[in-house]
């Protein structure tokens, strides 16, 4: 049986590229979801996972061993037979990549040719002033903003006023480890506990229950027998 804490997260659900309106994508991604969900879940929720790492561990193996070396009924090829056949992939340029991985917001500019976003306020080109404008940005680098308009780049938007230099989605970074004291902070804490109770030793609390556990039950068992005659 799989694990009912991951059972969410192996839902197969594709949904990136999916295009609006369009019957033909559903049913591809109906096609594979099923697929999935046949050929694999079944096999991995019978087998029993028990965490994400063991389930990418086994849908890894079957993805590279089965899925992708099955010969697909419309193409008449293996899927990682058609994806090597134009040669090894090439490596999406740096400047590209983090293009695509930037925020998108729409921005009415004022009359005097600012933008605002996320309490900061920008200058723009003024022949901009009344019009709507996309801002892309890295979140992480609230300083940098590029101006697009119809889809087509205007310029930048250059710091007026910053408040704010980190998108407030962005989590924190986490600071360093502090170093060891070597000191053991817990255990003085408990050893002062123990002297100041005056016994210096640990309370047994599951002996509380015990004591003089037997004799209400006698006494109970006194009166019932009792009444009975």
């Amino acid at each position: 049986m799989c694990h009912k804490a991951i059972l969410p997260a192996i839902k197969p659900e594709i949904r990136e590229g999916q295009i609006c309106n369009s019957p033909q994508g559903r049913g591809k991604q109906e096609r594979i979801n099923r697929y999935i969900r046949e050929a694999f879940l079944a096999e991995a929720c019978h087998q029993g996972i028990e965490s994400l790492d063991a389930l990418n561990d086994l849908f890894t193996a079957w993805a590279e061993q089965v899925a992708n070396r099955r010969v697909h009924a419309e193409t008449g090829q293996a899927p990682i037979s058609r994806f090597t056949a134009g040669g090894p992939p090439r490596q999406v340029a740096p400047g590209l990549l983090a293009e695509a991985f930037r925020w998108s917001v729409t921005r009415r500019v004022t009359r005097t040719a600012t933008v605002p976003l996320e309490g900061n306020s920008y200058a723009v080109d003024p022949a901009l002033a009344g019009r709507r404008v996309e801002l892309r940005y890295d979140p992480e680098d609230l300083t940098r903003i590029s101006v697009f308009l119809d889809g087509k780049p205007a310029g930048a938007a250059v710091p007026f006023i910053i408040g704010r230099h980190v998108h407030k989605a962005v989590a924190p970074a986490p600071g360093p480890d502090p170093d060891p004291t070597g000191i053991d902070y817990l255990g003085l804490v408990a050893a002062a506990h123990d002297e100041e109770a005056g016994t210096g030793a640990k309370i047994d609390f599951t002996a509380l229950g015990r004591l003089g556990g037997a004799e209400p039950d006698n006494h109970d068992g006194g009166q019932d027998e009792e009444e009975g005659r």
